[in-house]
C-alpha cells in the first residue's frame, strides 16, 4: 500500500512539472521518491520480470544506452531514463514511469553506480570506459576506479559483467569475476600513430612501468601489453574488425560475435561510437538479444540529444557535439577533421556543477588541427573568455575569435555567419548544450529532449 501511495505521489508530482515546463518531470519524482524512501528503489527495480541492466562509463553512456534501446525495444518493454537523468533520482522517476516495463536498462552516473548497483542487483552490468573528468567532483581516475572495484565485488554471484577490455583500468575490474564478457576493437588500420600526451590510463596497474601499444585507438584504449611484467589486454569476446569511417556520415565494421560476424553501416560517425555500439552489442547480447536483432537496431539508429545532432534551422543546419573532457573533446575534433573542417564553429564552456567547476581541461584538447580551417570561432557560456584565450594561444588570429558570453546571442551570431542551406557546428559542454537545446526548442525546431524516444 505504501509503495502503491508513493508512486501514484511520483507520478502526480512528474505530471505537475510538465505542466509547468520543467524538465518533463525527469528528476523531480525520484527526488521525492528517495527522500521520503529510498527502499523504495530497490522494491520498484524488484517488479520488473526480466531484471535490469546497468551501464555507466565517462564518455559514451548515453550513447551507448539508446543504442541498446533501439536493439531491445522491438521485443522487451523496457524502463529506462531516456533523458539522460543518471543519478539515483533519475533511474527512481524512470522506475516510476515503469507501468507494464518488463526489463530496467539504466545508464548510470560514475559516482552514482555503486548505489544503483546495491538498491537495482542487475542482473548485468557493462562499464564501459573510464576517462579522466569533472575532478572537483570525482576526483582522480584512480578514486572511480576503486569505487567501481568495490562496486563489482559487492554485485549478485548471478550478475553478467561486460567490460571494454581496451580501458586497462576497466579491463581490470573483470579479473575477479569469471564469464565477464569483454568487447574491443581489432583493426590495427585505426591505429593512432602514437598514444595522446593527453592520455590517463598509460601505466602498467600490476608494475607501474608505461604500457606498450601495438594499437591505441581512443585516448588510452586499444591494444596494450606491459613490457616488464606482462599484463595485457585480455581476449575479446565481441569486437569490431575491418573498421570504415565514413566522416560525418558514420562507420561501416565487422561485428564479431564468439560464434559469427556481421557486417554493421552504423549511422553514427567516429571511432568512438563504434567503441558505443560495441557496449550497446555485447550487453544486449546478454540479455538475450539475437546476432540479427543487434544489427538491426544498431543500423536503425540515431543520434542521442546533442551528441552528433542535427537540427534543421531554417534553411541551415545545426551540428550539435557535446564536449566534456580532454579524451571526449579531442575525438569529436578527429571525426570532424575526417568530414570537412567547418569554417564557423560556436564553442560554449560552461563551468556548472553538472560541467565540472575546473575548465584547465581545455589546455589538454588538441584543438590546433580546427584552427587552421576556421574563418571565426564565436567562444560563448560563462567561461567564454578562457576558451577564446586557450585558441588564441592555439594559434587563431584575435581578429577571428568573437567572445560573445549569451548562449542565445551566439547562437544567432554563429547562424548569421553560416551561409545559407549550410551547417553550423557547435560545440558544448553539458549544461551550456541543454541551455542551447533548449533555445532551439522554444523556437520550435526540435521537441524536448525528454520526449525523444517517448
Amino acid at each position: 500500500m505504501r509503495l502503491r501511495l508513493e508512486i501514484a505521489l511520483g507520478r502526480a508530482a512528474g505530471r505537475l512539472s510538465r505542466l509547468a515546463g520543467r524538465g518533463g518531470g525527469t528528476t523531480l519524482p525520484g527526488k521525492l521518491l528517495v527522500t521520503v524512501d529510498r527502499e523504495a528503489v530497490s522494491r520498484l527495480a524488484a517488479r520488473l520480470p526480466l531484471g535490469s541492466a546497468l551501464l555507466s562509463a565517462t564518455n559514451g553512456k548515453t550513447t551507448t544506452a539508446a543504442l541498446a534501446v533501439e536493439i531491445l525495444t522491438p521485443n522487451t518493454r523496457l524502463a529506462h531514463n531516456r533523458s539522460g537523468a543518471n543519478l539515483m533520482s533519475g533511474l527512481a522517476s524512470a522506475l516510476i514511469d515503469a507501468r507494464s516495463a518488463e526489463l530496467g536498462l539504466f545508464e548510470v552516473d560514475e559516482a552514482a553506480l555503486p548505489e544503483a548497483a546495491v538498491r537495482i542487483r542487475p542482473r548485468a552490468v557493462c562499464l564501459g570506459n573510464l576517462f579522466r573528468d569533472q575532478l572537483d567532483r570525482y576526483g582522480e581516475l584512480e578514486v572511480t576506479a576503486d569505487r567501481w572495484r568495490a562496486a563489482v565485488r559487492g554485485l549478485p554471484t548471478e550478475t553478467r559483467l561486460v567490460v571494454n577490455a581496451d580501458d586497462p583500468v576497466v579491463a581490470d575490474l573483470a579479473t575477479e569475476r569469471p564469464n565477464s564478457v569483454t568487447f574491443g576493437v581489432d583493426d590495427p588500420a585505426q591505429a593512432r600513430p602514437a598514444l595522446q600526451h593527453a592520455a590517463d590510463s598509460k601505466y602498467c596497474l600490476r608494475c607501474g612501468r608505461p604500457y606498450e601499444y601495438p594499437a591505441a585507438y581512443v585516448g588510452h584504449l586499444g591494444d596494450y601489453r606491459c613490457p616488464a611484467c606482462g599484463h595485457a589486454r585480455p581476449p575479446l569476446d565481441v569486437s569490431a574488425r575491418a573498421i570504415q569511417l565514413r566522416g560525418l556520415d558514420g562507420s561501416d565494421f565487422d561485428l564479431a560475435f564468439p560464434e559469427e560476424t556481421h557486417r554493421v553501416r552504423l549511422p553514427l560517425p567516429g571511432l568512438y561510437n563504434v567503441y558505443n555500439a560495441l557496449a550497446a552489442a555485447a550487453l544486449t547480447l546478454e540479455l538475450g538479444s539475437s546476432p540479427a536483432e543487434i544489427v538491426a537496431g544498431l543500423e536503425r539508429a540515431a543520434p542521442a540529444f546533442g551528441r552528433f545532432e542535427r537540427i534543421a534551422i531554417d534553411g541551415q543546419t545545426l551540428l550539435m557535439l557535446l564536449i566534456k573532457n580532454p579524451a571526449g573533446a579531442n575525438e569529436a575534433v578527429h571525426t570532424l577533421l575526417e568530414g570537412s573542417a567547418p569554417r564557423i564553429a560556436v564553442i560554449a564552456l560552461n563551468d556548472g556543477i553538472a560541467d565540472g567547476r575546473d575548465v584547465s581541461w581545455i589546455w589538454d584538447v588538441d584543438f590546433e588541427p580546427l584552427v587552421a580551417g576556421f574563418d571565426r570561432l564565436v567562444a560563448t557560456g560563462d567561461r567564454a573568455a578562457e576558451l577564446a584565450l586557450r585558441f588564441l594561444y592555439g594559434g587563431l588570429s584575435e581578429q577571428a575569435i568573437e567572445v560573445v558570453p549569451s548562449l542565445e546571442q551566439a547562437l544567432d551570431r554563429g547562424l548569421d555567419l553560416t551561409d545559407p542551406g549550410a551547417e553550423l557546428v557547435v560545440l558544448p559542454t553539458y549544461t551550456a548544450m541543454l541551455a542551447l537545446r533548449s533555445i532551439v526548442t522554444r523556437r520550435g525546431y526540435v521537441r524536448p529532449y525528454w520526449e525523444q524516444a517517448a
